[in-house]
């Protein structure tokens, strides 16, 4: 039996999960938490085999934080990384912190135990890349662009993104003149608010 964690800040979905896994057959839900900033220590404690990770859970903790925290500590814990909203930097974060999957919970249950089969038999499932989108002509963001971009919507000064980027104020200086150019948008601060209201970009997470 694969023994899972459900780690959803959604008491109802944790329920639906853990019927749909544990009638699904092969599967065995040993424990579920609405916080990621407990998964590793449930992991200790219970030793799962596959996480269902929330990226969004309770008090603002992140779901991509625990997964890198979990791969770096529990490297044999296969983890599907899964999100409500349609933000388009989730699915490429969670490959980035080690995930084995990303799915989005408009999908059925019959689709994540799919997905869990696979991962478990050591495939990855991820979707297609998403883009914002831009006038016919324009060249999608670079990966550069979009890191700079969420931390533009995180409302974080040029300083502090070279900083936070090791990279030069006149290179995010650049960078932001050319999605400025690539979007039509007049400043960071009306790029930033596009993209927090089309919710193409959650700053929070």
């Amino acid at each position: 039996m694969t023994k899972v964690l459900i780690v959803d800040d959604h008491a109802s979905l944790r329920d639906s999960f853990r019927a749909a896994f544990e009638s699904g057959g092969g599967f065995c839900v040993v424990g579920e938490t609405p916080d990621a900033a407990c998964a590793a220590a449930f992991c200790q404690q219970l030793s799962p085999d596959l996480v269902l990770m929330d990226v969004c859970t309770e008090g603002g903790s992140s779901g991509l934080e625990a997964t890198q925290q979990l791969k770096q500590q529990f490297p044999g814990i296969r983890v599907i990384v899964m999100s409500g909203f349609d933000e388009i930097s989730y699915a490429p974060r969670a490959r980035e912190a080690g995930a084995d999957a990303f799915v989005y919970k408009s999908k059925s249950m019959g689709f994540f135990l799919q997905v869990a089969r696979g991962v478990m038999e050591g495939r990855s499932w991820f979707p297609e890349p998403k883009t914002i989108p831009l006038p016919t002509g324009e060249a999608p963001l670079t990966d550069r662009e979009m890191e700079i971009l969420r931390l533009i919507c995180k409302y974080k000064s040029r300083k502090e993104i070279a900083e936070e980027l090791f990279i030069q104020p006149d290179t995010v200086k650049y960078h932001i003149s050319n999605m400025l150019g690539k979007t039509g948008c007049a400043s960071a601060a009306e790029l930033a608010i596009m993209m927090i209201s089309n919710g193409w970009i959650n700053p929070k997470y």
